[in-house]
């Protein structure tokens, strides 16, 4: 049994983990863990626990936490570790084998002493930044341990992060270091390490133009949001490149931290560049928001650094639009279209002829259903089947405007000729037709990577399976089960279980869409003294116009909508609006000889965008909110016209 503290407090046996539902205890099974094999004082743990301000029964209350931790461990079988009543306090003990913190720091000291083989160094250094699950102890409720201890962690990964980008360029493996770089500046862009290093990786592969460009683009931030120039490094390495000169050896010189200790590296010797592959370095954001996001990162099941199951994957993009896959944490439901969209991407290839083509796996739903965060998270569970790598790459800009297809292309060819030997695995997220795709459908090629693609699209693209065949996953609402299961994830059982019946009627008030849960849940966790019962009053009275983050006004089901009706040809959208704001006979299948006013054919087109649900042989249905908005925006348009 082991104890996961990199991530989301979990318990692991083998391939099975448990994550810890949000809890005080768990909050104490933390705050123990990161002062394993130390006294933890009693007052300490009782501060992680419920904050400064304590009530009157903190202590008796305490031991209560500590005698259903025990218990925890008895169900789950945790043997060799204990937690001790001692003088003054409380003690766990733990080795590297049972505490993923602890390996990490076993893996780091180890890689110290390597620094005369650089490769040796790199690996283990990978080894050691692989222990890390995505958002730090993001199901663990404690604002104690968030503003003592998180920062300390993240700032030790961040040190071995600089390492291992500092190791790539030493070996002249650029390319390598530029995939993890142009991920860590945008997720920590006042890190100007990482700046320093990205600059210098563009440099050394031969886009000085480029890596002027990323000067300029730091040293805005830094004036704009800090008020402060570049550091002195940073300045001389611009003139450098102004000048075209030669940077020399790259050879690391950054310093290790380990356990607050700093200790100066010797530089490594230049090496020739060589065809390993790059495995990517995944940087979760610093501040993710706890469970019931469905964006980016992790392991045991869960769903985003921003998102619930299935939601929308909010995770930074790089740079290029192609990047490592991110991890889902908090992942919850898709279980069954997990599993199999896993067992689809690791079933032995297919006989075939030499030029058979990819593997491809069409993953669609309506906006907002999770099919990114599906796609992520399957990923993550297959690693091990693919070697060679995998990309997560964006098929849409920010703004939501698509890409084109040939820049995309580019953009990919270039990432697998860094790639190994072996299975890759594409994530070609959002595409909005199927023209984008066939250009990077190209035959297996026997000299380079075997890929494997997975397509997340909100349209049906049944052209592209008719001309290069693959497998479909369609994602439908959640199960009443599986919404209920995600409120107990993200808001914490406590919570949940004090008001079971006010938790379903607030699943039932989000039509158990994975977007507006993950919006609800984000709101309400800000709100952590908010009554459930009170809640769905509150929400009851305007869905729609709560179902929004405030502080972050395009993550609101309205805007989610709005975005994908401007996708549509505005016939299709007025036809749509039609059928929204009609009876429900509208959308019956009435035959060829009276179809009504909209025709079958554009109602099949509105199925396949993702807005239309089912349909023939049975009716076609549209989701409750997505109704419900298209008629709330008639009203606003037509209040906005009405003479007065």
């Amino acid at each position: 049994m082991r104890f996961q503290l990199l991530g989301p407090l979990a318990l692991a046996d083998g391939p099975d983990t448990v994550v810890l539902q949000p809890s005080k205890p768990a909050n104490l099974l933390a705050a123990l863990l990161l002062n394993a094999n130390s006294t933890v004082s009693a007052e300490y743990l009782q501060r992680a626990v419920w904050g400064e301000e304590q009530p009157a029964t903190a202590r008796a209350a305490l031991q209560t936490c500590v005698l259903r931790l025990r218990r925890l461990f008895a169900k789950h079988g945790v043997t060799g570790t204990a937690i001790e009543a001692v003088p003054g306090g409380y003690r766990i003990t733990a080795a590297p084998p049972t505490l993923d913190l602890l390996g990490f720091r076993d893996q780091v000291r180890r890689a110290a002493g390597l620094d005369r083989d650089p490769e040796a160094e790199l690996h283990a250094l990978r080894d050691a930044l692989a222990l890390w699950q995505g958002a730090l102890l993001a199901n663990v409720r404690s604002e104690v341990l968030h503003r003592d201890e998180v920062p300390r962690l993240a700032e030790e990964r961040l040190r071995a992060v600089e390492r291992v980008c500092d190791l790539l360029l030493g070996l002249g493996r650029c390319g390598e270091a530029l995939v993890d770089l142009w991920t860590a500046t945008r997720v920590y862009p006042g890190h100007e390490r990482f700046h320093e290093q990205l600059i210098e990786a563009l440099y050394r592969t031969g886009r000085q133009s480029q890596a002027l460009a990323e000067y300029r683009r730091v040293k805005g931030f830094l004036l704009e949001e800090l008020g402060v120039d570049p550091s002195p490094s940073l300045r001389r390495l611009e003139l450098s490149i102004l000048r075209g000169e030669d940077l020399g050896s790259a050879g690391p010189e950054a310093s290790r931290v380990i356990r607050g200790e700093t200790v100066a590296l010797p530089a490594a010797p230049a090496a020739a560049p060589t065809a390993s592959m790059a495995v990517p370095v995944t940087i979760p954001a610093a501040a993710a928001v706890p469970a019931g996001g469905a964006s980016a990162i992790a392991p045991a099941g869960g769903a985003s650094a921003i998102a619930p199951a299935g939601g929308a994957a909010l995770a930074p993009a790089a740079a290029s639009g192609v990047g490592p896959v991110p991890a889902v944490p908090h992942f919850t439901g898709r279980t069954a279209e997990a599993a199999a969209l896993a067992a689809r991407l690791t079933a032995p290839a297919a006989a075939g002829p030499e030029d058979h083509r990819p593997l491809t796996v069409l993953v669609s739903g309506a906006p907002g259903i999770g099919k990114s965060a599906l796609a992520q998270h399957v990923a993550r569970l297959v690693r091990d089947a693919f070697p060679a790598g995998q990309l997560l790459v964006r098929m849409t800009r920010a703004d939501g405007e698509p890409r084109t297809a040939d820049e995309v292309a580019a953009e990919v060819a270039l990432a697998l000729r860094e790639s190994g030997e072996g299975r890759v695995l594409l994530i070609l997220d959002d595409v909005v037709d199927a023209d984008q795709v066939r250009p990077l459908l190209p035959p297996v090629s026997a000299d380079g990577p075997e890929p494997a693609v997975v397509v997340t699209s909100r349209m049906g693209l049944g052209g592209l399976i008719a001309t290069h065949g693959g497998w479909v996953q369609r994602l439908t609402a959640f199960t009443d089960a599986e919404s209920y299961a995600l409120l107990l994830a993200t808001l914490g059982a406590e919570r949940v279980e004090a008001e079971p019946r006010a938790a379903r009627r607030l699943a039932a008030l989000c039509g158990h869409f994975p977007a507006a849960l993950r919006i609800l849940t984000a709101r309400l966790l800000t709100r952590p003294g908010l009554r459930l019962a009170d809640a769905v009053d509150w929400l009851g009275d305007d869905p729609l116009a709560r179902l929004t983050l405030t502080d972050s006004p395009d993550h609101s089901v309205t805007g989610l909508f709005d975005r994908a009706l401007d996708r549509l040809d505005p016939r299709l959208s007025e036809a749509f609006a039609h059928l929204a704001q009609g009876p429900p006979e509208l959308l019956a299948d009435r035959g060829t000889e009276d179809e009504g006013p909209v025709p079958e054919a554009v109602r099949e087109q509105l199925a396949d965008a993702g807005l239309l649900e089912d349909g023939p042989p049975g009716p076609y249905r549209i989701h409750d909110l997505l109704r419900a908005h298209v008629r709330r925006t008639a009203r606003i348009r037509d209040r906005r016209t009405e003479k007065v």
